[in-house]
Order: structure tokens, then C-alpha cells, then sequence
């Protein structure tokens, strides 16, 4: 057994009532980089662990006997203080930190089916300092300080927004596991997604691009590399999001029959407790020769498409090419597949279904685009010209 630390104005509760009350604690370093600290207060004092940071865990037995959980000892409290820094097998105490917690988020995004580098795009943009602080004590300044670096360091807003909702995943599930972290108002506010100020870009919902114009730059696609090709044509054929294409296996494409395939497309894992889910979409002949020729190619044992890295910047180059607005992203094409189904006056529920969205997301997403059912609502209005039917009226009695 280790041998405890010796301190004698901390030892018992005689020598400490006797030090002066302040609001900086008294330390004895009881291992490297690792203090055991006493706050002396007019009640009783209290200990904390402090290793690159500080953590209130108990009351010392100042005025009542030591129960080895709320109350400790001063011995109590360094075996205490250990175990929360350096944990213990079987059972740990030790404070999760940025780093643990974003591995733990990778492990679960693995095993719910998501994709891991939402977490990875976390990690290589946290500094070596933020990574070894500890969740429980980040605070609201320091998080939002760090999304807004991100954009001073030259990403774009949006990016920083959709790097800092990944990030406030992963702290909301160190939080869920280790009720001791209670901040998760720190990354609630400071982790809020921001809009541009002052920015003439036109909303989401704008982001529409012609039949005709969506060919051209799946054609120029297939130019740029057969791969990359291959993923913007089903991107564009199916309105799904990448990270479900890249769930496509070849049993997936049911094609046997020829004028009429299907894709039995993987829902996204949004949603809290979401059990996996496929769902059949109808989708071209074209496109459906295209992914069996690609399933062939592929063998059985590999997914239809492999994850193509910097592909908006990809996009950008085709977009450049084609003299187009530099400012669209391949989820163009999801807008563009919804609004083409609203135009063509598809139920909403039907859209909703077979894009993984809900009735609710589209008209408030798409309202502009709704227009269309006002010639349906025109059929339920009061015709001026019917003459009143006076004898089918009955009075109400008074």
C-alpha cells in the first residue's frame, strides 16, 4: 500500500481549525503534478484535487465524525484525490477529459452506424491544451472562443457551426454517461450555431438548380474521376445525404426489375434512440445500371461508394468549370431533388418519406415552394355564382 502524505497543518482537525480562514486553499502535494487542497471557510473546510485543474469532491471532518464519501479525512482525502486523477481499475473516479470524451463519441458513432470523422473533425481542430482539460470544468467563454477561432483562422462559418455541433455531441454524451458534469449549459450557449451578419448569400432553400444543370455537372463529374462521379450521380438521383450513400451495399440495389429498380437506402442515424432503418426509393434504369456495374466491379464484399475526402472542395472545382455559383455544395442536390418532387406536386408525406425528413422540416424548409397547392386549395372556395338554397335552410330556435 502506498504510503500517505505527511502534512501537519492539514493532519487532523485541530491543526486546521487553527489556520486562518482565506479564500486560496492550502496544499500539500501529495504525488507529481498532483495537490490535495483545504479552503479553510468560517463553517467547515472543504477538499479539492488540483492537476492542471481544480474539483471540489468533499467537506472535511472540521466539526462532524468523517463517512468516507461527503465527510473525509485528511488521509481520506488523498486516496480520494489520486483516484480521481488517475483512476482505479474496474471503477474510476478520474474526471473525464475533451480527449476521452471525443474517443467515446467516436466509439458510438461507430457502433450506431454514423460516421466517425464527425468526430475526428473535432479532434484535429482542438489544441493539445484544450484536449487534456477536463469536460467538467469547461466553461461557456472558452468554448465559444474556440468555435469563433475556427472562423478567424479561415473557416467558413458554416463549417465552424457544423464542427462545433459535433463537438457538443460529443460533451452532451460524456454528460449523459458521468452525471457529475452538470456545465451542459457551457456547450449549450457557447456552442449555439451562428449566422453570418451582414451576408447577402441567399437562404438554403434557394439553392435550386435546374434538371438540365444538375446533368451537366453530373457529366462533368465523371470527368473528374469515375468514383467521384459515381457518388454525385446517386447524390443527385436519390436526394439522400452522402452519409447514407455511403452505406450502400450491392444487395442494396434491387433491380430485377428493369423499368422499375429500387435502392434500399440506409435512414440517417439523426435522432435520439433511432433504430437502423432502410427505406425503398425508386430511382432511374440509368442510375440503376450504373450501381450494378459498380456492385460488379466492387465484389460483394465491399460498399457501393468509399468516403471521397474534401469532396465539397471537389464540387467546387466542377462548379468553377461550369461557371456556376461557387458558393453551392453537393446537399444542392438534395434541395434540388425536393423541391423538383414539390413542383411536381408529390404529397409531402411521400417527399418526406423517401428524403428521411418529416412533413414539418419541408414546409417550414421549402414554404416558398408550396405555392403550388394553392391551385388544389382553389377548388374548396365559395362559388359566387351558386344561387342559395333557401329551402334546405332550417332555423335554429331562439
Amino acid at each position: 500500500m502506498a504510503r500517505s502524505i505527511y502534512s501537519d497543518k492539514l493532519k487532523n482537525r485541530t491543526n486546521r481549525l487553527k489556520l486562518p480562514i482565506r479564500k486560496k486553499p492550502y496544499k500539500a502535494l501529495i504525488a507529481p503534478g498532483i495537490s490535495l487542497c483545504y479552503r479553510r471557510n468560517a463553517g467547515p473546510g472543504t477538499w479539492s484535487v488540483q492537476a492542471g485543474w481544480l474539483k471540489r469532491f468533499a467537506i472535511a471532518d472540521d466539526f462532524e465524525n468523517a463517512n468516507n464519501k461527503s465527510v473525509m479525512t485528511f488521509y481520506q482525502a488523498q486516496a480520494h484525490a489520486l483516484k480521481m486523477v488517475r483512476g482505479s481499475e474496474g471503477d474510476s473516479d478520474k474526471p473525464v477529459t475533451v480527449a476521452e470524451a471525443i474517443d467515446a463519441y467516436e466509439t458510438d458513432l461507430a457502433a450506431r452506424g454514423g460516421s466517425k470523422h464527425n468526430a475526428i473533425s473535432v479532434r484535429n481542430h482542438l489544441s493539445p491544451a484544450m484536449l487534456s482539460k477536463v469536460v467538467m470544468l469547461l466553461t461557456e467563454t472558452e468554448l465559444r472562443d474556440w468555435r469563433n477561432g475556427l472562423v478567424a483562422k479561415g473557416l467558413k462559418l458554416s463549417s465552424a457551426n457544423r464542427i462545433g455541433k459535433s463537438f457538443k455531441a460529443a460533451l452532451a454524451l460524456a454528460a449523459k454517461r458521468d452525471k457529475r458534469i452538470t456545465n451542459g449549459i457551457a456547450w449549450k450557449n457557447g456552442l449555439k450555431p451562428q449566422k453570418a451578419k451582414g451576408s447577402n448569400a441567399p437562404p438554403r432553400d434557394n439553392y435550386y438548380l435546374p434538371d438540365g444543370t444538375i446533368l451537366a455537372i453530373v457529366r462533368e463529374c465523371y470527368v473528374e474521376d469515375a468514383d467521384f462521379g459515381a457518388l454525385i450521380d446517386t447524390l443527385a438521383g436519390t436526394g439522400v445525404r452522402e452519409s447514407q450513400a455511403l452505406k450502400l451495399w450491392p444487395d442494396d440495389l434491387q433491380d430485377a426489375d428493369a423499368e422499375a429498380p429500387r435502392l434500399m437506402m440506409w435512414c440517417s442515424a439523426k435522432g435520439r434512440d433511432r433504430d437502423p432503418e432502410q427505406r425503398a426509393l425508386p430511382i432511374t434504369p440509368k442510375l440503376a445500371t450504373m450501381l450494378r456495374a459498380r456492385a460488379i466491379a466492387r465484389g460483394q464484399s465491399r460498399l457501393l461508394f468509399d468516403r471521397i475526402w474534401n469532396l465539397s472542395a471537389r464540387f467546387r472545382v466542377v462548379l468553377e468549370r461550369l461557371d456556376l455559383d461557387l458558393s453551392l455544395t453537393p446537399y444542392t442536390l438534395r434541395h434540388s431533388s425536393i423541391i423538383r418532387q414539390i413542383r411536381k406536386g408529390t404529397h409531402l408525406r411521400i417527399i418526406a418519406f423517401t428524403h428521411d425528413t418529416s412533413v414539418v422540416e419541408i414546409e417550414k424548409t421549402y414554404a416558398r415552394y408550396l405555392n403550388v397547392a394553392a391551385d388544389d386549395a382553389r377548388k374548396g372556395l365559395l362559388a359566387d355564382e351558386a344561387a342559395p338554397q333557401l329551402d334546405n335552410v332550417v332555423r335554429l330556435a331562439r
